[in-house]
């Protein structure tokens, strides 16, 4: 397709970021951002992908989130990398004024959205145990620096674009599940213990030569890990509706992320943190059919009354760990 000419306000930033823009720049608008203008920006040098963060988000609610969440992304890629170099793009810039960073474009023949494997059915226990193993060092190693608290004072943020949207549109839909889905909340807002991306979810990792890297960490936060590893796993089991051939290799997948993070963890018993997330998985699981930012491919009534089954079960009996999560989900999916 012929190239566009992007908005002046990313020419605007890249000059701030002292980048060397050159004459008139042109570049393509990419697909799949509901939180921000994302573009392949040609330099000429080569190209480059630029993110602007929007201040309403591009769903069916009214979902607002402050555009100042993109300097906490670009500084969530600086820790990731330092915790697992190659695990983020490489960061090229930010600007703070537009709420715009710019980071190496990874050619998508070499870099395969994740989301869009799975779509196909192509679900890899070895590439699952990778990303597991990967965000588990990032936690790990932030972790065992809590100075770096200090740098993600976003509470608030991650309180309006993650917990809100998710957890308490999904209460104000279902008042008798309100008390279990409210006290997620609040246990995830208190156990503060490691940086997290906010966002693990296949459409925010690329499968590379060399391993995942991790995408779009508008929802940066120190608080509990236990959030990442649940809602990644959320994922897992959504795509047995999407792709239904595919259902065992997406659950072998489930047990070896979960299996391989739990494993990994350092920073307090697991068993703590695989209660928490057993626990809030339902919620999440909930809410992507209750909550502001619904799957947009479980479509079917039938689908979302399954989801709704299970995820009303274990929350009104929470269960113990991940597994008995699987086990539920499989049971109702072989019914």
């Amino acid at each position: 397709m012929p190239p566009e000419t992007p908005p002046e306000e990313i020419r605007a930033a890249l000059l701030r970021m002292h980048l060397p823009v050159g004459g008139v720049i042109t570049g393509e608008r990419l697909t799949g951002g509901v939180s921000s203008d994302i573009w392949r920006i040609d330099l000429p040098a080569g190209p480059i992908c630029v993110k602007r963060a929007l201040p309403k988000l591009r769903v069916a609610a009214d979902w607002h989130a402050p555009v100042e969440r993109n300097q906490f992304e670009a500084a969530w890629m600086h820790h990731a990398e330092a915790a697992a170099p190659g695990a983020v793009p490489k960061l090229l810039g930010q600007d703070a004024v537009s709420g715009t960073l710019a980071m190496a474009f990874l050619p998508p023949d070499t870099f395969r959205l994740w989301k869009t494997e799975l779509q196909h059915g192509h679900a890899d226990p070895h590439f699952a145990a990778q990303v597991a193993e990967t965000l588990a060092r990032i936690h790990a190693t932030t972790a065992a620096d809590p100075s770096i608290e200090d740098e993600f004072p976003t509470d608030e943020i991650f309180f309006d674009i993650r917990l809100e949207p998710y957890l308490v549109a999904t209460a104000a839909r279902h008042p008798d599940l309100a008390g279990a889905l409210h006290t997620l909340v609040l246990t995830t807002q208190q156990n503060k213990r490691a940086l997290v991306h906010g966002d693990v979810s296949p459409k925010n990792i690329l499968v590379g030569p060399d391993g995942p890297v991790f995408l779009d960490a508008e929802c940066a936060w120190w608080g509990d890990p236990a959030f990442d590893l649940a809602f990644c796993l959320n994922h897992l089991l959504l795509k047995c509706l999407w792709t239904p051939g595919a259902r065992d290799h997406f659950l072998t997948c489930f047990d070896a992320l979960s299996e391989t993070y739990l494993s990994h963890i350092t920073w307090e018993p697991a068993e703590q943190l695989e209660i928490r997330a057993a626990h809030l998985l339902p919620g999440l699981f909930l809410a992507r059919v209750d909550g502001k930012s619904p799957a947009e491919y479980i479509t079917e009534e039938a689908d979302k009354n399954r989801i709704g089954r299970v995820a009303r079960a274990l929350l009104i009996q929470p269960p113990a760990t991940l597994s008995d999560i699987r086990v539920a989900w499989l049971q109702e999916l072989t019914a």
